[in-house]
């Protein structure tokens, strides 16, 4: 039995930020997740509803903030919206 993962639509990604620096977020399909890679923190993707708590994110360590930071350049992952 596989399971089927819809990716988040374009439109919520253009206006999901963080709830803790209001800034923009990379979002990992294959993962279910949103990370913010500026606090370190990650949101759980859950039933293709992300969970934008602060108190519901995972502090991410040094290995794992390196892995996603290379995940996203191997794979072209853009932040959801440009800070600027």
């Amino acid at each position: 039995c596989s399971v089927l993962r819809m990716a988040l639509d374009q439109k919520l990604l253009a206006i999901l930020a963080c709830p803790s620096d209001k800034g923009p977020l990379l979002y990992f399909a294959e993962e279910d997740v949103l990370y913010n890679p500026r606090l370190r923190l990650q949101y759980a993707i859950t039933d293709d509803i992300p969970i934008m708590l602060i108190e519901r994110a995972e502090t991410v360590e040094d290995s794992e903030h390196d892995r996603l930071l290379a995940l996203a350049a191997e794979r072209g992952i853009e932040p959801t919206f440009d800070a600027d």
